[in-house]
């Protein structure tokens, strides 16, 4: 069974009720990675099922992709649920809760997550009632913990410029320290390259490709293009 496409789930009166029914098909599926249940009017009961979309550190593939952009019927509990699925997962990568009324208590659980977390690079805060409070705890997690973030959404916050200015600084310097240790690596590959073959055969290291975007605090107020739930038969 193929799970409704992101287009119309975004936007319709789905509840927690039918996201109930829909739960099963979408917990099932062998290749759901990413949903899209924004403006969907859900609460915590939702997030109580969502959750079980992000499953614990090597339990199984989860969702690499989450938006639950404009759902105020979610309150602090199920935020605070979210925020430990997230630090657990190892699949999510972006997390879209833009237009949600999170307040400060909430954006500090969810700094938590990300400092927690190794694949989270993609988080949106845009519109969610943050103050220079919780520009200064994201940026003790990104000065002081390394993570896997790249962009961090803070429009239309009370956030200073000059918060916003630091948190893009270190995110920048972290791309720049990933981009060195990522030519040190090809130059161990070229080195590697004129080792006879016999002898590379029997190396098991791996190097893993750096990532070519950048780390960046989006402080425009554009949206990006919303997320879809993509699916593979």
């Amino acid at each position: 069974m193929r799970p409704p496409s992101g287009d119309r789930l975004h936007g319709s009166p789905l509840t927690d009720a039918g996201l109930a029914l829909l739960n099963p098909a979408l917990a099932l599926h062998p290749a759901l990675v990413a949903l899209d249940l924004g403006d969907c009017m859900l609460g915590d009961e939702a997030i109580n099922l969502i959750c079980g979309l992000l499953p614990p550190d090597g339990a199984k593939s989860g969702l690499k992709e989450l938006t639950l952009s404009a759902n105020p019927g979610i309150t602090p509990k199920g935020w605070s649920r979210l925020a430990i699925a997230v630090a657990h997962s190892s699949q999510v990568r972006v997390l879209n809760l833009d237009y949600n009324p999170l307040g400060d208590h909430v954006a500090a659980m969810l700094a938590v997550a990300v400092a927690s977390s190794r694949t989270l690079e993609v988080l949106d805060l845009e519109g969610t009632g943050l103050t220079n409070q919780s520009a200064q705890t994201l940026l003790d997690m990104v000065e002081n913990y390394p993570t896997a973030l790249r962009s961090l959404v803070l429009a239309e916050n009370s956030i200073s410029p000059e918060l916003q200015q630091q948190i893009c600084d270190l995110l920048s310097e972290g791309e720049e320290e990933e981009e060195v240790a990522g030519g040190a690596g090809d130059t161990q590959e070229r080195e590697r390259g004129r080792e006879p073959a016999a002898h590379q055969r029997g190396s098991s290291s791996w190097m893993c490709p750096s990532d070519p975007s950048s780390q960046m605090v989006l402080m425009t107020s554009g949206l990006g293009d919303s997320l879809l739930a993509e699916t593979e038969m």
